[in-house]
């Protein structure tokens, strides 16, 4: 049996767009959707993501807990588009959350902030979706975009000049993900300290090196695994709390 030619050529491009079909994060997954309650309808400041305030507020309070998409933290600060399937109280586009915290539900992928949630329906159809408490939806994994802000990282509030450090990350670009962060003295010329993930977004470690500090982190991103470096980015009289700004080139 001999194959025709234009048989042969469709089937080469089958073969060379299959990989990238299968690792394209880019397609909807079928799931369902609740909400949390909140006095304000913003997120929480308590996430298990570690974000603090800034978990409250991203994303213009449009952010979620998630479970199986948490990942051991590393799903922390990742952006997704959630729509509900019912059309005659959602609209086509539904919402673009951050997950900021991790929620199980009753079965579901993501527990939405009011706000989030309500920013599924129609103009006039929120009470109605809220009375439904879970809703059949329908997500896609999607760029973060931040508009006028780089890659941060604060250090942690539990921070203790000198003997224990601890570093929390937000505004990752794109569909970065955080896999491991090490440390290291000045330029990173000489020897790395591994962190610790210890919960969330945030990594931690024991007696730090003195002096400037460098971070060196592996990403996930769409086209695979990555070290970037950033030399001296933490001064030598680092204090608790205060945010760092990276012009890491991450996406």
């Amino acid at each position: 049996m001999r194959f025709s030619l234009k048989f042969y050529h469709c089937l080469v491009s089958v073969m060379v767009l299959l990989p990238a079909l299968c690792y394209s994060q880019y397609y909807f997954v079928r799931s369902r959707a609740t909400y949390y309650g909140s006095p304000d309808c913003l997120g929480t400041p308590t996430g298990a993501c570690g974000f603090g305030e800034y978990g409250r507020t991203a994303n213009d309070a449009n952010v979620a807990g998630v479970s199986r998409l948490y990942r051991n933290g590393s799903g922390c600060g990742a952006c997704y588009q959630v729509r509900c399937t019912n059309p005659q109280l959602c609209t086509d586009h539904g919402v673009d959350i951050v997950a900021t915290d991790y929620g199980e539900g009753d079965n579901t992928d993501f527990i939405l902030s009011p706000r989030a949630y309500a920013r599924m329906a129609r103009s006039d159809t929120a009470a109605q979706l809220f009375a439904y408490g879970v809703v059949d939806v329908e997500y896609q994994r999607i760029p973060c975009t931040y508009g006028g802000y780089n890659f941060r990282f604060k250090l942690h509030e539990n921070s203790r000049y000198p003997d224990y450090m601890a570093i929390v990350f937000f505004y990752l670009p794109g569909t970065t993900e955080i896999i491991s962060v090490e440390i290291c003295q000045g330029n990173c010329n000489e020897a790395t300290y591994p962190m610790r993930r210890a919960y969330g977004s945030v990594f931690d470690i024991a007696n730090p090196p003195s002096g400037a500090i460098g971070l060196k982190i592996r990403f996930r991103r769409s086209a695979g695994l990555t070290w970037v470096q950033a030399p001296n980015v933490i001064p030598s009289n680092w204090k608790a709390g205060v945010i760092y700004e990276s012009d890491m080139q991450l996406d």
